[in-house]
């Protein structure tokens, strides 16, 4: 008897429990995530955000990311775009990063399609728009379709190469859909170059007659700044560009049109004039907002005494800031008394003057003032002026409410004048050259009259009174009696009521047939009382 023990054989069905469970091993094996392959193009679903970009789930054990550099073609923020359970299609262009996750770009894998379709706008030469998605020195930046092209300076329409800003407008670009044109393109060297120019150029040709058909003088369009110059801004009105000056560019003066506006401003614009044979338009942006201007002005009234600032003097006049956007116009010829050749002979800019209003042209937006017409009401007020015109003080609200320094107290005050004795000296110091003869003998007759001494004129019955004042104004006084005055006046003795008429009278060469007598004209000497 054999003391070895037989060993059972496996039986059939163990073997093929065995090779079971290995086959299904395998599958669960190969069911397993694989390896990405750099190129290849995935289909993943938007898992979230992270600081390095988008997060997407591609099949794999760990997700990918899409940086933000890679999918420029959704255009500016394009990650807001997306949100979570969104499907894309994206390239991998690395499989494992040292982080331990994929880098897969979105505009790799729509780039495929994207340069397909530039081919197509090439040979066709068609005009589309896209967003701007970033700028340098040369030119700005644009993604069509996954695909990153480029606008050469030259070829960015709304800037000036000439512009010293131009950088700084090429920043105001970014974000915002423009017109282009493909003009090259060259897939080997992944070259693809764009134009603004050509693309605006063909734009405006085919809607400019459309546009100034439809135009009409008056109206108030909107439109868009599409560009800025030296001398005014370019508006396109929907296909045609139009120009306003830079005089209708806004009711103050001194701005400049790049410190009021910016390329792609939304602007109203006032149609001045539609030349439709020259195909021009003239725009006024400041008429296009009358009611600033109006509103201000509805509270004026002619004759009022207002107070502003010279901004600029020309040879025709100088023109004052009153309140906001509200300027109106001294002619020359109303700044002063005397005949001046240039308003700096009068005033200069920054100065503050008080003016009458003397007209109002709301049609036009024009005020008329007056410095001369306003000087007496300005004095009463405390202002004070020379003998040119020029303001020399302020009163202390007014140096107050503009900023202007404290009054030197070591120069004169100049006050109202209390007696017609004052009036006629300062009138008289004021124009030293008489405008007529009365001017003149009046200005002797002070000069050569004791203090408190009255004027004496010749009664109606050839005596002399003493109750008569100084009248008011030379124009006032008789011819015969400013003859006496001045003739007296140089004799030294005061004109006396003589007891008995004399009996040499001559007759006033100015007036004949009077019955006042006078002793001037007669060659001889003054007869006085005895």
């Amino acid at each position: 008897m054999s003391t070895d023990t037989a060993q059972p054989n496996p039986s059939s069905s163990e073997l093929d429990f065995e090779q079971m469970d290995m086959g299904a091993l395998l599958e669960t094996e190969a069911a397993q995530p694989g390896q990405l392959r750099r190129g290849e193009i995935v289909e993943g679903m938007v898992m979230g955000a992270s600081p390095d970009g988008l997060i997407v789930d591609v099949g794999t054990k760990t997700e990918a990311v899409i940086p933000q550099g890679e999918m420029l073609s959704l255009g500016v923020d394009g990650a807001s775009k997306l949100k979570t359970g969104d499907t894309v299609r994206v390239m991998v262009l690395q499989p494992s990063s040292s982080e331990g996750h994929g880098i897969v770009s979105l505009d790799r894998a729509r780039g495929e399609e994207g340069w397909d379709l530039l081919q197509e706008r090439h040979d066709s030469g068609e005009i589309f728009e896209a967003q701007v998605t970033g700028h340098n020195r040369g030119g700005i930046l644009v993604n069509i379709e996954g695909v990153n092209a480029f606008v050469p300076l030259s070829q960015v329409d709304s800037v000036r190469r000439d512009d010293p800003e131009a950088v700084a407008q090429l920043a105001n670009l970014v974000g915002r859909p423009i017109k282009l044109k493909v003009i090259e393109l060259n897939r080997k060297r992944n070259r693809v170059i764009l134009s603004e120019r050509a693309a605006m150029a063909e734009y405006r040709k085919a809607s400019k007659d459309r546009v100034l058909e439809e135009l009409q003088e008056g109206e108030i369009r909107e439109g868009r700044v599409s560009s800025i110059t030296d001398f005014g801004v370019f508006v396109d009105l929907g296909g045609a560009d139009g120009l306003a000056h830079m005089t209708e560019l806004t009711w103050e003066r001194g701005k400049k049109a790049k410190d009021l506006f910016q390329v792609g401003d939304e602007v109203k614009a006032y149609v001045l004039k539609v030349d439709r044979e020259n195909k021009k338009i003239s725009l006024s942006l400041k008429r296009a907002q009358p009611e600033k201007w109006d509103n201000t002005v509805d509270r004026f009234v002619i004759g009022q005494i207002l107070i502003g600032k010279v901004t600029k003097l020309m040879q025709f006049g100088a023109f004052v800031r009153l309140e906001g956007p509200v300027e109106g116009l001294i002619h020359i010829s109303e700044l002063s008394n005397r005949r001046i050749q240039h308003p700096k002979d009068v005033v200069k800019e920054g100065d503050i003057v008080p003016v009458k209003l003397v007209r109002i042209e709301k049609d036009r937006h024009r005020l008329g003032l007056s410095l001369r017409q306003a000087r007496a009401d300005a004095e009463a007020m405390g202002f004070a002026f020379d003998a040119n015109g020029s303001v020399v003080d302020y009163p202390a609200d007014v140096r107050e409410q503009y900023g202007l320094p404290p009054r030197d107290e070591s120069r004169p005050v100049v006050r109202e004048p209390r007696t017609a004795q004052e009036a006629i000296e300062r009138a008289v110091s004021r124009d030293p050259e008489p405008v007529s003869a009365f001017a003149h003998a009046f200005a002797q007759a002070l000069e050569n009259a004791e203090p408190g001494s009255p004027f004496v004129r010749p009664a109606e019955d050839g005596t002399a009174s003493d109750t008569e004042s100084v009248p008011e104004s030379v124009s006032d006084t008789p011819a015969s009696a400013v003859k006496v005055e001045e003739t007296t006046a140089e004799a030294g003795a005061q004109p006396e009521a003589s007891p008995e008429p004399t009996t040499d009278k001559v007759e006033d060469e100015n007036a004949p047939g009077s019955p006042e007598a006078a002793t001037v004209g007669t060659g001889e000497e003054p007869q006085t009382g005895t």
